[in-house]
């Protein structure tokens, strides 16, 4: 394992008064994939939005890549994170123009990579197709590829195969790793599908209430859990 990228330190994320996330430390390193697991309104969508530096830590303080990160997180920095959401926004046009539209807010043009990337995905033949009349699935690896082609440092995965069919899950798992081992991409990954973050993930930890329950490096989260909420939730037993 390399050197921490991210370090987050006494770290609250509180809105309306209630407090969703409190971590009292999480080290990300370089180049590995943590999967994040855990009931709905654990925290993990709030965790990935403080390590895209959409939103500031009420208290607390994130480290990357060794710097304090002030809020507004500067524009280099913020470039170097990406995300893929559930439900990925796209824009009108085709599926060519959103996959360059990242490119083009850095005021690049680079049509051999766009069209690289594409054919990647699988979606080369669509092209020009109007993006919004695509499946679900074809969507979000439109979304993946809009994130891949700006070659990002770090790449958030909110839930990023929910709902799709086994190809589409297959295609996408494949990408992650073939981006995390020929890259060297850091991924952070949030699933609810425990058989998923053991395919993909190096370290796993479970979220309950805000609060890392139990970080562990892969198998050893699934196959020798240290906390009893931990084997329960691996179990599918309900634990909240």
């Amino acid at each position: 394992m390399t050197a921490p990228l991210y370090s987050l330190q006494d770290l609250t994320k509180t809105y309306a008064g209630r407090t969703v996330l409190a971590l009292q430390s999480l080290e990300i390193a370089g180049g590995e994939i943590l999967a994040l697991v855990g009931p709905s309104g654990a925290g993990k969508s709030t965790l990935l939005r403080l390590l895209n530096f959409l939103e500031a830590p009420t208290s607390g303080a994130i480290f990357y890549a060794g710097q304090r990160v002030p809020f507004p997180a500067p524009l280099a920095v913020r470039r170097q994170v990406t995300t893929v959401f559930q439900h990925p926004v796209l824009l009108r046009g085709d599926v060519i123009s959103n996959v360059a539209y990242g490119l083009r807010l850095r005021g690049e043009r680079d049509e051999r990579r766009v069209r690289a990337i594409l054919e990647r995905v699988g979606l080369a033949d669509l092209a020009h197709t109007p993006a919004r009349k695509l499946s679900g699935g074809e969507m979000q690896r439109i979304a993946l590829a809009r994130a891949l082609v700006v070659a990002p440092r770090v790449l958030l995965l909110d839930e990023p195969t929910a709902n799709l069919d086994p190809y589409n899950v297959a295609l996408i798992e494949d990408l992650v790793r073939e981006q995390n081992r020929a890259r060297g991409v850091t991924m952070v990954l949030v699933t609810h599908n425990v058989f998923q973050a053991k395919r993909l993930a190096h370290r796993v930890g479970l979220l309950l209430g805000g609060k890392l329950v139990e970080l562990a490096p892969n198998p050893a989260f699934f196959d020798a859990p240290r906390d009893p909420r931990t084997t329960a939730f691996v179990r599918g037993e309900m634990i909240y």
